[in-house]
């Protein structure tokens, strides 16, 4: 049997107005001067006003970091290194979507290195290189229940220079401790609660499908899609309903614990459209979802028909699951191809292409990957055609 590294997430927090123990969250883990990092556009929400309220009210000095923009950058992270240590703060609280959660994480970890971020890449053993002894603490409080960066220890991050996405990891970029707290979902615009939900699935999807022997991974993989499956409609219909905006969260966090084991072809796709197009993350993984999953068909038709039947679907196959995706997509509003948020003058399928397969996300899709059949899947998701006749 291969020999395989498992790891399993942090202190996780759930239930609805958590946010209230965000002071005893400082307390627990010694912060006396937390950088809150959040986003542009959440910064001036109710949202943050509330936390910073929670934390001056018990005499905490936080300062805010929002300078994050929807795709990550290396600058934005050493931005907020900057004001990290012109502060002297102690921790972090990353609170927002993915961005604000992924650049939180990189400004705990940044602060005590020498190396620029880029040579920490999700690479061999970069990770290694890394001062670990003075990583911040790092709180994370998800508003979205997509990426599950939560419960992640990396994060992606844009290069400018070179125009490609970057996994940066360590260990220690896992945060201390997590708040899922349902109720700072409550206002999430129905699109965003589709793409985000989409990009879940895709998570917990890719990560089932992935080669590899992570039973655990396996399990987590499934019932987050359970929770998915009886969700993700719901909450995008009504999104005052806390019950599923409670799944859509742990959801979330289920699929960044499991895809430890692997994505895919899913995600090596979305990752150049997201870098070159500024493209939303979950939005491109909810439209490359079926035809990577066509593509990739005849070494996952089993593990499909076993999720189907862990869903209790009437139709245990492949159309089924397929079928499910596609009335999915269309019930949340999503397109069904790229077509729909690219020009064509901005689609060089050459470049795109080149950089897919050249993404790490590339290296655990169940089925083996060329040049090719990248040209062919982003032909495929452009055109809107499933198949390739």
């Amino acid at each position: 049997m291969l020999k395989s590294n498992w790891n399993y997430p942090t202190n996780i927090w759930v239930g609805e107005n958590r946010i209230k123990d965000l002071t005893k969250a400082c307390k627990d883990l010694k912060i006396q001067k937390p950088l809150l990092v959040t986003d542009k556009g959440l910064v001036k929400t109710e949202i943050v006003s509330k936390a910073l309220k929670i934390l001056q009210d018990d005499g905490i000095f936080v300062k805010t970091f929002s300078n994050v923009i929807g795709n990550p950058t290396g600058t934005n992270v050493n931005e907020g290194v900057e004001i990290f240590n012109k502060n002297n703060c102690d921790g972090i609280i990353a609170l927002g979507g993915g961005s604000g959660l992924d650049v939180g994480k990189a400004i705990a970890f940044m602060v005590s290195q020498t190396l620029p971020i880029w040579d920490f890449e999700d690479v061999g053993e970069n990770w290694t290189k890394a001062n670990s002894k003075k990583i911040a603490p790092i709180i994370a409080i998800p508003t979205t229940a997509g990426t599950g960066s939560e419960t992640g220890r990396a994060s992606v991050i844009l290069n400018e220079e070179t125009g490609v996405k970057k996994i940066i990891f360590h260990p220690k970029f896992l945060p201390s401790i997590v708040i899922l707290d349902p109720s700072l979902t409550l206002k999430l615009p129905p699109n965003i609660t589709a793409a985000t939900g989409m990009d879940a699935l895709a998570h917990n999807l890719e990560a089932y499908c992935a080669p590899g022997y992570h039973p655990m991974a396996d399990g987590i993989a499934l019932e987050g899609m359970r929770l998915i499956y009886r969700s993700l409609l719901i909450a995008f219909n009504d999104g005052s309903n806390l019950q599923a905006r409670t799944n859509m969260l742990v959801a979330a966090s289920m699929g960044s614990t499991a895809f430890q084991k692997g994505l895919g072809a899913i995600h090596s796709l979305s990752h150049p459209i997201n870098a070159q197009n500024n493209v939303h993350h979950g939005l491109s993984n909810a439209i490359f979802m079926p035809y990577v999953l066509t593509f990739n068909r005849d070494v996952i038709e089993k593990k499909i028909i076993k999720i189907c039947d862990y869903l209790e679907f009437k139709d245990k196959s492949f159309e089924s699951f397929l079928t499910w995706i596609l009335d999915l997509r269309k019930q949340l509003k999503i397109p069904d191809n790229l077509s729909s948020v690219i020009d064509n003058e901005d689609f060089d399928i050459n470049l795109l292409s080149k950089m897919a397969l050249e993404d790490p996300s590339s290296i655990t899709n169940p089925k083996r990957l060329t040049l090719e059949d990248m040209k062919i899947l982003y032909k495929n998701s452009y055109s809107g055609v499933l198949f390739n006749e």
